[in-house]
């Protein structure tokens, strides 16, 4: 059985969660990082020297890196349904999965650590309206994109959906000042309407 690792709140766990329900692979979820620990211990670094959450091991082959982990699983378990074979339309969901994570969420960590896991006593204000602005002006991007097309991946959903998918549920419940973009709130009630999104994505923020 496929084996995960990592906090279900950690959004880069979340992208794994959500990939193996999309496809329905039986998994076995175990809680580490965070207040879990667990992750610094020789067993873990053996599969991560990273000493980072998510790994996977199936069938003996262990995986980290959240982004390489949603390919992997999408390309061995649901070829031309999350991964898709044409090499044009694929090229469409890795650019939206690598720019999450080189652009997007680097702005996002200030804010959601700002937001939600910092004390309000504690929060430095103008970081957080930093973050908030640059996330903001990110997210205008995809929402044009999201203005030709349903999903980021293209026509259909596919896993170019999955890493940004994962943040911006936070993005849509955490308690700041959005900017209106509605072809971003379209698509987010789009996931929302997934069982797999609902049960990977949709747990508490903490």
């Amino acid at each position: 059985m496929l084996k995960i690792w990592g906090r279900r709140n950690s959004s880069n766990v979340r992208k794994v969660l959500w990939c193996a329900e999309e496809i329905g692979l039986p998994y076995e979820s175990i809680e580490v990082g965070g207040a879990f620990g667990g992750t610094q211990t020789a067993e873990y670094r053996a599969m991560n020297p990273n000493g980072l959450v998510p790994v996977i091991e199936d069938h003996g082959l262990p995986v980290w890196e959240s982004n390489a982990i949603v390919r992997y699983l999408s390309a061995r378990y649901a070829l031309d349904v999350l991964y898709p074979a044409d090499p044009m339309e694929r090229a469409r969901s890795e650019q939206w999965m690598d720019w999450t994570t080189s652009s997007f969420a680097v702005a996002f960590r200030d804010l959601f650590w700002g937001v939600v896991r910092t004390a309000p006593a504690d929060r430095d204000e103008a970081r957080i309206a930093a973050a908030l602005l640059r996330c903001g002006e990110l997210l205008t991007l995809v929402d044009a994109a999201l203005e030709k097309q349903p999903w980021l991946s293209g026509e259909r959903f596919a896993m170019g959906d999955i890493p940004l998918g994962a943040f911006i549920y936070a993005w849509f419940e955490m308690p700041i000042q959005r900017p209106e973009l509605p072809h971003l709130a379209a698509w987010y009630a789009r996931l929302q309407q997934r069982p797999a999104y609902r049960k990977g994505v949709m747990t508490a923020l903490t």
